[in-house]
């Protein structure tokens, strides 16, 4: 029996609330978190989910609509992966900083100074990294790329994104038709990920379901025209990209791209930076804030982005990720830091000696924060400076208001790193009080 569609109700937007959805309340009182709607705007929401304290949606029609409203770049897909793609850039800056603000409020710190969330200059074209998934379209009888749509378990097919940078989409497009030629089932691909250097060369990983998936010939490769290529089997029990086995291999699939003037290798898979040119304009102001004649520990550090470009002449860099960490240990060499750069493969809340009171801490978590044993260790032996760059503000501040006791904020600035969408990075120094 088909599951029962769920009503749509017409609302008020009220605010822009954590997270980046929009919140309304419904006539019969509970509250309704909707995306696709922006403060003041009545709007037709259909619903997705509905219990008996709230309620969540996707606006469907708006009858009345803000000013700051525009008519997003992927008309059909924005709520994917970009649902704030439908207000001016002026509207998302003021959004954000009031997210930061909001975020630290709930835990009772006021911050210093008035948030400034620095601009990021380009809107779309930014990202250097998309993952497609793949739709089988009945009509045509051929497999398209496609995204998540929002509120539900079904796709959506696309022909790219507007945050990628165009040399991504046009790769993408080179593989699907390549697929196509193939007459390959959207049933036996998971993802494909592809990877653009700030010189447009680019690396993919496709990632099939089938560990007999046939290799590409050297003509498709050829037609491909990419720097570096992998044909990854990727287990199908699970729903994320993961290497089970790499199945071919071509060309050079490591990218290079500098940092602050620094170059880096990093793999597809790897964590690197999303948008270069916001996250330069970061590493000058936490440079700022770096004591060269201190030696300085960065937690998280990923491949040394932060830690070889603005860490000083004697720096560990811990990282759990092991081929990060083959990256990080190639960039140290290939510098000439062997010397004063320590790579550390381990969790940061594995590697606790590290943290010390003769040392400057740089930590750059994921979006769950510092892990509980991490920022005990901080407070046991109060180095005297954290430098603290987040993508989650609301776990940032609820690291900063237990760091409290013995730490205050000395500077604070937030970083559209990822523009049209409700993410946004901040920084955070503090100093022992």
């Amino acid at each position: 029996m088909p599951k029962k569609e769920l009503p749509k109700v017409t609302v008020t937007v009220d605010k822009i609330v954590g997270g980046g959805q929009a919140l309304a309340t419904m006539d019969d009182g509970r509250k309704l978190f909707l995306w696709g709607g922006l403060p003041g705007e009545k709007v037709e929401v259909q619903l997705t989910k509905k219990k008996s304290h709230m309620a969540e949606g996707v606006v469907t029609q708006v009858f009345e609509a803000s000013q700051y409203r525009v008519e997003p770049r992927d008309l059909e897909s924005f709520l994917s992966t970009s649902p704030w793609q439908i207000m001016k850039p002026e509207a998302e800056q003021h959004y954000k900083a009031a997210l930061i603000e909001e975020a630290f409020e709930l835990h009772d710190i006021v911050l210093p100074d008035p948030i400034e969330v620095e601009d990021p200059g380009e809107f779309y074209d930014y990202r250097n990294k998309m993952e497609f998934s793949f739709w089988w379209d009945k009509d045509s009888g051929q497999v398209s790329l496609s995204f998540y749509k929002r509120g539900s378990h079904g796709k959506i097919p696309v022909s790219g994104s507007a945050l990628a940078r165009p040399a991504i989409n046009a790769a993408a497009l080179r593989l699907l038709d390549i697929l196509r030629a193939r007459r390959v089932p959207a049933f036996s691909l998971k993802t494909v990920i592809i990877r653009a250097s700030q010189t447009d060369q680019v690396v993919m990983q496709l990632y099939a379901m089938r560990d007999d998936f046939a290799s590409l010939s050297e003509a498709e490769l050829q037609q491909l025209d990419v720097q570096g290529f992998e044909l990854i089997f990727s287990n199908p029990q699970s729903p994320a990209s993961v290497i089970t086995k790499r199945l071919q291999k071509a060309g050079d699939v490591t990218l290079r791209d500098s940092v602050l003037d620094v170059p880096f290798n990093y793999a597809a898979e790897s964590f690197f930076q999303i948008n270069l040119p916001v996250y330069e304009k970061a590493l000058i102001d936490m440079k700022a804030w770096v004591k060269s004649d201190k030696p300085t520990v960065d937690l998280y550090s990923g491949v040394g982005s932060i830690g070889l470009t603005i860490g000083g002449d004697n720096v560990t860099l811990v990282e759990i990720n092991e081929s990060a960490v083959r990256e990080m240990e190639r960039n140290i060499h290939d510098l000439g830091r062997d010397a004063n750069a320590v790579p550390v493969l381990a969790a940061s809340e594995s590697a606790l000696e590290y943290i010390n009171g003769e040392s400057q801490i740089i930590v750059d978590p994921p979006r769950a924060g510092l892990h509980s044993a991490v920022i005990e260790q901080i407070l046991a032996t109060a180095p005297e400076r954290i430098i603290y760059l987040s993508c989650n503000p609301v776990t940032q501040a609820r690291d900063v208001a237990m760091l409290s006791e013995k730490y205050g904020v000395r500077h604070h600035k937030g970083y559209n790193f990822f523009p049209r969408t409700p993410h946004i990075e901040h920084l955070v120094v503090l100093d022992r009080i």
